[in-house]
Parts: C-alpha cells; structure tokens; sequence
C-alpha cells in the first residue's frame, strides 16, 4: 500500500489520487470540470460567466430553447510529426466538449448578449420587467 500512495499526502490527500489517476491518464490539456460558470445578480440583469480556456469563439454556441438557456462547446486539435519517410514520428489527438444548460425563465430571451474574451464567456441576461396584474371588469348580461 506505501508503495502505490506518493509521499508527501497525508490521509486526507487519499481521495485525490483519483484525480490525479484522471490526469495522468486522459491528459491534464481539458480539466474534467472546465466549464466553471459564475452568475451574479446585478438588479435588472444577471451576469453569467463561463470558464472555457482552450476554445475559440467559433467552437462556442448558445442556443435558447423554451425556457433553457445552452451553452456548448466543442474543441479538436491532431498533432502530426513525419520523418523523411513519411512515417509518423509522433501523432496526438485531443477532444474536449461541454455542455450546461440554465433555467431563463425570469429572463428576457430577446435582450441577451453575449461575448467571448481571453477564455471568459460573458452573458449578459436582463430580468423580465414585472408586469402589474390585469383587471377586467365584465358587463352582466
């Protein structure tokens, strides 16, 4: 058991050697949960940002569907390294996606904007306006 356990840990330490199996294993390029989202309620609107480092704008897509708010992002890279020969010296491939979806139904679908800047996506979501109750009044017959 000392053996397979790296020194420096201590018991509490004992979990994460499952996370570090994960990134020895898959890569340490695309972190399992990269897509840390922040929302912050600043009175009329919320500001959403989203942590996708690695990707560019064109990988990222938003999509609005009923009262759901999307955000999905999909990123390839191959690496290819020939001799003379043609033969590969060296060839990797990496694959990343995410996807989280938000409830919007408080939000104003039509006034959303978003941007993308130095790995932060940035999603302006204006709050629905409250209405004021309606009130009819009925003609008796």
């Amino acid at each position: 058991m000392y053996g397979l356990t790296p020194f420096g840990r201590n018991r509490y330490d004992l979990f994460n050697i499952f996370n570090d199996f994960d990134k020895d294993f898959f890569g340490d390029t695309m972190p399992m949960n990269s897509c840390r989202t922040d929302i912050r309620d600043d009175g009329d609107r919320y500001v959403m940002e989203s942590e996708l480092p690695g990707f560019e704008k064109e990988d990222i897509n938003i999509d609005i569907k009923d009262d759901y708010l999307v955000i999905s992002a999909e990123h390839k890279t191959e690496n290819d390294e020939k001799d003379d020969k043609g033969n590969y010296i060296r060839r990797e491939r990496s694959y990343g996606s995410y996807k989280r979806s938000f409830g919007i139904s408080d939000v104003d679908s039509d006034g959303i904007s978003a941007e993308y800047k130095n790995g932060v996506l940035i999603i302006d979501l204006p709050k629905k306006k409250a209405q004021e109750p309606v009130t009819k009044r009925l003609e008796i017959k």
